[in-house]
């Protein structure tokens, strides 16, 4: 197997609190952020060869930044450089992407102002096994959502394995389309989806039974999960794996399980249940970097699935973007929850 891709923006997570701490103690806390970027360095860290494909300004900050991610053995040696300012976007502790409290600055980085043409695919692709990215990358502008098609065309040829986080980011969504106008194009394209069944519907059109999830108990979400994914794979012929995440909050703490759909079987996880959390941010992207992380390897679907959701449960303790959970940690979880 060669390398996995993960292609998408490199950003800088700026964490002020809530009351204003951060004002009188003049410290601001950040993060290395980027959902592809957290799939990245989650690969590497487990010992899956790793190349992260990204834009940004040639400037100390820039270098800095992509020895980072050298630190981490993820490998970028494609990185386009040119642009002005690397993205950045402000998020209050212990929130996540969802909450409507996120900041983004991110108009004019070098990333968003990527173009079709721009980068080498062929030569990008050399050695590439897998490639993968998000919804996030269209979600920014037109150019971008086209420089997203131009890979992935170029990667069919190359018979490349093609993933897809359909991450939902209301707020990216703002040069005037809807999600279901650009991401369909793109998700022809893929293997394997992931997101949840409400991703499913608002990005891809997939429908939603609001009667069958209205008390959102595990059999009726499992069932919706079954018929989202089946809906996914006969609207995408190409995609042949789907993926579902469940995570909610309650009073009393966070609920978390996934579903597979593989080979026409769907597969459910242990579900974890804990009463507090440190960050909910990156848990999908753990969740996405477990899954290529058990196809990889050829494991069979049961582990790949459990492997991902402990990788993402591990995650809510850790107060980054990118995990540090190794996989000796990740299968010592299983085994401690699933008894």
């Amino acid at each position: 197997m060669g390398k996995v891709l993960s292609f998408g923006e490199l950003l800088l997570r700026i964490c002020p609190d809530e009351d204003g701490q951060w004002l009188r103690e003049n410290n601001l806390p950040f993060y290395v952020g980027g959902a592809e970027a957290n799939v990245a360095t989650a690969l590497a860290l487990w010992g899956v060869p790793s190349a992260y494909l990204t834009a940004l300004p040639d400037n100390f900050v820039a270098e800095q930044l992509v020895g980072y991610l050298n630190s981490r053995r993820v490998q970028t040696d494609h990185t386009v450089y040119g642009g002005n300012r690397v993205g950045l976007y402000f998020l209050p502790k212990g929130k996540d992407l969802k909450n409507t409290g996120v900041i983004y600055d991110r108009a004019g980085s070098a990333y968003a102002d990527l173009k079709p043409g721009i980068i080498d695919w062929d030569k990008v692709f050399e050695d590439v096994s897998w490639f993968h990215f998000s919804a996030i990358c269209p979600a920014i502008n037109q150019s971008v959502a086209d420089v997203c098609e131009e890979a992935l065309k170029v990667a069919v040829q190359k018979n490349i394995t093609i993933s897809l986080d359909l991450n939902y980011r209301a707020k990216l969504w703002q040069y005037g389309k809807d999600p279901v106008e650009v991401m369909p194009a793109l998700a022809q394209y893929c293997d394997l989806i992931m997101g949840n069944i409400w991703a499913a519907n608002k990005m891809l059109g997939i429908p939603l039974d609001e009667g069958l999830i209205a008390n959102l108990d595990k059999e009726s979400l499992e069932q919706h999960a079954a018929l989202t994914s089946k809906a996914i794979l006969e609207k995408f012929p190409k995609c042949r794996t789907v993926a579902n995440t469940f995570r909610f909050d309650y009073q009393q703490g966070i609920r978390y399980f996934t579903t597979l759909l593989e080979a026409g079987s769907l597969y459910t996880s242990h579900e974890y249940q804990v009463e507090q959390i440190l960050d909910k941010v990156g848990s999908g992207d753990c969740f996405m970097a477990g899954l290529i992380y058990g196809f990889y390897h050829q494991l069979p679907p049961t582990e790949t699935l459990e492997f991902a959701t402990a990788a993402a449960f591990k995650k809510l303790f850790i107060p980054s973007d990118a995990t540090t959970t190794t996989v000796a940690e990740i299968n010592d979880t299983i085994s401690a929850y699933a008894n």
